[in-house]
């Protein structure tokens, strides 16, 4: 009986008393390790890579913002560009974020065509000079093994409901008509991209389509044209951020952490990555990117 009560006596120690101070001290190790103290923080959002999927991006910038220690965001860019609807979702996020607190767009070694498009709506655009950016356009790449596939005496037999169905169909060459309607949707969307950039920068419209023919710029030629607003690295936007915000010393500088998914851990973040941009290349023609 002695024994029994001892067992109980045990169990509302552990469950009482163990576990609530082992969960206080998880969640001061965690405070320090994620930042989470009294003064001011300047929040880092990367982007790197084809962008290809928005979310990861736009939850990072809602956390961000909702966040109230963080007083500034840097987005951080490193991309060729990507999908077009992917990049307009960011896009309208950074909008609605910089509308709370300062966004500062911090470009890297490439922010071209989508990647331009997502920083130029930031509260400032910082650039190295020698960073490769605009190629503000669309594109469309549809292969065609028509030859090919005559070689190997590989045929396909397609059964459509209307006329543009198998638009982009690689076994054979397209048709007046297909070029033409995909001609006009390029042209929508790139009348999309070049009316957001001259909003976003307060710039003429007439001013952005004369170098809105897919021309790559320098970070200097860029902010000579007022794409960028200033030349500097990663530290210079920080430190910008941090003005904007009007704070007083040194901010915290906080990462953005992304969830890890399974299959990155077991290939490795860089094997996904590329086989999501071919996999997005291929169910994708239509993109914002610089090839």
């Amino acid at each position: 009986m002695r024994s029994v009560l001892k067992g109980i006596l045990w169990g509302f120690f552990i469950i009482f008393v163990v576990i609530p101070v082992l969960i206080v001290l998880g969640y001061i190790i965690w405070d320090r390790k994620e930042g989470l103290k009294t003064g001011p923080q300047v929040g880092v959002l990367l982007v790197r890579g084809l962008i290809t999927d928005s979310r990861e991006y736009i939850e990072g910038l809602k956390s961000f913002r909702e966040n109230s220690r963080i007083k500034a965001i840097v987005l951080r860019v490193d991309s060729p560009g990507g999908g077009v609807s992917a990049a307009q979702e960011i896009y309208r996020e950074v909008e609605k974020t910089k509308a709370v607190k300062p966004v500062v767009a911090s470009l890297g070694s490439m922010a071209t065509s989508g990647g331009y498009y997502i920083s130029c709506v930031a509260t400032k655009v910082v650039a190295n000079p020698g960073t490769v950016t605009g190629s503000i356009g669309a594109i469309a790449v549809f292969p065609n093994f028509e030859k090919l596939f005559e070689k190997i005496g590989y045929s396909t037999v397609v059964i459509k409901s209307g006329e543009f169905k198998d638009i982009g169909n690689p076994a054979r060459s397209m048709t007046p008509e297909e070029e033409t309607l995909l001609r006009d949707t390029i042209l929508e969307v790139h009348d999309q991209f070049v009316k957001d950039v001259a909003r976003a920068r307060g710039m003429e419209e007439a001013s952005v389509r004369q170098i809105a023919d897919g021309r790559i710029l320098t970070g200097a030629k860029a902010k000579n044209l007022g794409l960028v607003d200033e030349l500097g690295n990663l530290q210079d936007a920080i430190e910008l951020a941090k003005t904007l915000a009007h704070i007083e010393g040194k901010p915290e500088v906080i990462y953005y952490e992304k969830k890890k998914k399974l299959l990155d851990i077991i290939l490795g973040e860089e094997s996904m990555a590329n086989l999501r941009d071919f996999l997005f290349n291929t169910v994708n023609p239509i993109q914002w990117r610089f090839p």
